[in-house]
């Protein structure tokens, strides 16, 4: 689209339209008319968040006749795990903590 700004990867995934878009198109490049078919949604809509996700660069169009085709490109995505990376550490440190908790509480004061 015509002066649409540049969208970030977190801001693209942040909605949920976005994210099932995604999914579907984990197994294959899929035409735009399927993909508009898995939502209640107008084709317009789903072609605004299409541009979104090709705004982010976390999918791509092909034109194939009068077709568009999209598909995922997941290069992006890494950008979010080298992010989130830490957060997984630091709850699976939590978790761990609060299991450990539970095995050393008495068996008669464990709820």
């Amino acid at each position: 689209m015509v002066g649409m700004p540049e969208v970030d990867v977190f801001g693209a995934l942040a909605n949920p339209v976005r994210r099932h878009l995604l999914e579907a198109l984990r197994d294959g490049p899929r035409p735009a008319g399927d993909l508009a078919g898995r939502f209640a949604l107008s084709r317009p809509a789903v072609s605004e968040h299409l541009a979104v996700l090709r705004a982010a660069h976390l999918v791509t169009e092909e034109r194939r006749g009068r077709h568009r085709y999209y598909r995922l490109t997941a290069e992006p995505l890494a950008t979010v795990n080298d992010w989130l990376h830490p957060f997984e550490r630091y709850w699976r440190t939590r978790l761990t903590a609060l299991r450990d908790l539970i095995e050393d509480e008495p068996e008669g004061n464990r709820p």
